[in-house]
């Protein structure tokens, strides 16, 4: 099975005319997701090959059916735009966009979770989410995904991400589910939701991790990995070589007083059973070895 999506899920694009959100919506529809409209209020009733543009989310919601939105805006426009799907009926969003404040990025996971517990947000700042044949939703080159499972993927990079599933791919193995949650400081979904829902999925036997230094998400993931988890993990952390106190690259990327480092984290997950690479190919072969025992 899939995690979060499938091939069901009705996926609106918000920024579906711009530059970015055209050409990955109609890539997404060419994998075979159900993109089932766009929005933006000064081309409603409009279209892009295709695919209606609408006034607004709840009036594709109405017309559609949509229950899950991709968002293209610009950083300055996502708080809106995030509370738009939310108020608008959207259960699942997708949001791509780098650069969002983190006070915006703090207030609207803050709102979800009190105001609309049943909607799950994905990202900021993430390649976002592919069910291997069934549904592409975000910037995943969908060639280098195999479909067929068993092996769900989460991951905090987006480059990492692709090269996750191209390493597998190479060995022929199979992917369940996807999820890149992003790198930012406050992502809507963590990798603790995302190993929650791999181990209840029967179809997902193993999982592979990818983290990165800054913050303490890995460690609380090793803690959840540790007590709550029968399925085998392999894992990547990248930024063995940081500087501390540097920011690298992600928001969320950055050691300070010692903590958030890629060896700590390493430690944390080796003790909670996790087989750890020292670099991404060798996560790949890990997970490959894991794949012939199950």
């Amino acid at each position: 099975m899939s995690i979060f999506v499938d091939e069901t899920t009705k996926v609106i694009y918000q920024g579906l005319t711009g530059s970015q959100g055209r050409y990955y919506g109609l890539a997404n529809r060419a994998y075979g997701t159900n993109v089932v409209g766009g929005t933006n209020p000064k081309k409603a009733g409009t279209d892009v090959e295709g695919i209606p543009v609408f006034a607004s989310v709840a009036e594709a919601v109405e017309k559609t059916g949509a229950n899950a939105s991709c968002i293209f805006i610009p950083a300055p426009g996502v708080r809106d735009a995030v509370m738009e799907a939310a108020e608008g009926g959207i259960t699942f969003i997708a949001c791509i966009t780098e650069g969002v404040p983190a006070h915006d990025e703090a207030w609207f996971f803050n709102k979800l979770k009190r105001d609309f517990p049943q909607v799950r947000l994905l990202g900021p700042n993430c390649p976002g989410i592919i069910s291997p044949g069934k549904c592409n939703i975000g910037i995943t080159a969908g060639h280098i995904a195999k479909p067929g499972g068993p092996v769900g993927i989460v991951s905090r990079s987006g480059t990492l991400t692709y090269q996750a599933l191209y390493e597998l791919q190479q060995q022929g193995i199979g992917v369940t589910t996807c999820v890149g949650i992003g790198g930012d400081p406050v992502p809507g979904t963590s990798f603790i939701d995302c190993l929650q829902a791999f181990e209840a999925d029967p179809e997902t036997k193993a999982v592979m991790m990818i983290g990165e230094i800054g913050g303490s998400a890995e460690e609380e993931a090793a803690d959840f990995i540790k007590n709550h988890m029968s399925k085998p993990v392999s894992a990547y952390i990248a930024g063995v070589t940081a500087p501390a106190g540097k920011k690298m690259g992600h928001a969320g990327a950055i050691v300070s007083g010692g903590k958030g480092t890629a060896q700590a984290k390493m430690d944390a997950l080796r003790d909670a059973g996790v087989k750890v690479g020292l670099n991404p190919t060798e996560a790949g072969e890990l997970m490959v070895e894991i794949v012939r025992t199950l």
